[in-house]
């Protein structure tokens, strides 16, 4: 059973499953999850959320009462062989607490950011997981202090880039003028999240307009996302086509989260900016002060310093993000010395194949690997 909260734990569950039917072709493989889950041979016992945010989760939690009542009974129902969380913790740490009362064994993959706040959760996981799977090399420090076996495996989203081809044939496979440049702004991939932003991409959509008026704009979005207005007829919006976009580009502006890590992976330029409610982000603030972590975005936090501009609430302006854009686009040395950092990400997560050595874990753990 695996239980992917939102939808980058969505896509790492299927991911998963797929590698799990190819070690073991007849297991059964229940979870919460969505289109991609199920499409990886997953039968679902309910939908994902897309909520972030402490206040914008309040009116989602008698759904999530719901869903967690369902994938409890479903565990006494099923007594599967091993449960999979991927991060989700508010969620999947009280569905952990159900399936270790069940005897079920617990696998954690992608750990909740212990790192940046409610630090003294790595106990409580560690209370009752078997095993911890972490996505980031500097996370196994956190679990060391617990008893907890952690291993850091590396992140699924580089099994999603395999683009073999050049800018130009990217830009051909997508429509676009292989001739002219091409910046792309991404508003995050929830919907609370594209209808915060959104007005910021339209304002850096339009100075980037009326300065490079050559410049291709581009918006990629999931699959199943919508815009609450229109874009001018300039901005070119695709949906489940982020990675060749980001991939072609010169220069992005990117909602703080897991395709900030995929723009640096891919090499290209980028801005990080981020809005939530206030009220969410003074009590993230009351939450975090005590963490060491001086960062917000991936990049800078794996980088150990500011390779990035990050731009948060207020600071996330239109201007302001432009005007760091104009910087990538102009400062040639700024621009190599920043593809520079992100390679050196890049490096961290060769050689790792997550999906493939999280199954195996699930092997170790169930003795599957024994059959």
């Amino acid at each position: 059973m695996i239980s992917a909260g939102e939808t980058s734990g969505e896509l790492y569950g299927a991911l998963l499953s797929r590698e799990i039917n190819k070690l073991w072709p007849d297991a059964l493989i229940f979870g919460i999850g969505g289109a991609r889950m199920e499409a990886a041979g997953v039968k679902l016992i309910a939908p994902i959320a897309h909520v972030i945010g402490i206040f914008e989760a309040i009116k989602h939690i008698p759904q999530g009462k719901r869903t967690l009542d369902k994938a409890a009974q479903f565990m006494l129902d099923k007594k599967p062989d091993i449960l999979v969380l991927i991060d989700y913790p508010d969620f999947n740490i009280a569905l952990a607490k159900k399936a270790k009362a069940a005897g079920v064994p617990i696998l954690y993959y992608v750990s909740p950011q212990v790192w940046a706040w409610r630090g003294g959760r790595v106990y409580t996981i560690a209370a009752l997981a078997n095993k911890m799977a972490v996505l980031f090399p500097f996370e196994v420090d956190y679990y060391k202090k617990t008893g907890l076996p952690c291993e850091f495996v590396g992140h699924p989203i580089t099994e999603t880039i395999n683009l073999h081809q050049s800018k130009e044939e990217l830009k051909k496979g997508l429509g676009l003028d292989p001739a002219k440049g091409v910046v792309t702004l991404l508003p995050g991939s929830r919907p609370n999240e594209i209808s915060r932003h959104q007005g910021i991409i339209r304002e850096v959509a339009e100075e980037i307009h009326d300065e490079f008026s050559e410049m291709q704009i581009v918006v990629p979005l999931v699959s199943g996302s919508r815009l609450k207005e229109d874009l001018p007829d300039y901005v070119r919006v695709f949906y489940g086509r982020t990675t060749e976009a980001l991939a072609c580009s010169d220069a992005s502006a990117v909602a703080s989260g897991t395709a900030t890590l995929e723009t640096a992976l891919l090499g290209t330029p980028l801005v990080v900016f981020y809005k939530v409610s206030p009220l969410t982000y003074l009590l993230g603030k009351l939450l975090t002060r005590g963490s060491s972590i001086r960062f917000f975005s991936l990049v800078n936090i794996l980088s150990g310093g500011k390779v990035v501009l990050e731009l948060l609430q207020k600071e996330a302006d239109a201007t302001v993000i432009f005007q760091e854009i104009k910087r990538m686009l102009t400062d040639i040395p700024y621009r190599d010395r920043m593809i520079g950092d992100l390679n050196k990400i890049r490096s961290m997560m060769e050689n790792k194949k997550p999906s493939a050595r999280v199954a195996s874990i699930i092997g170790e753990i169930t003795g599957w690997s024994g059959v």
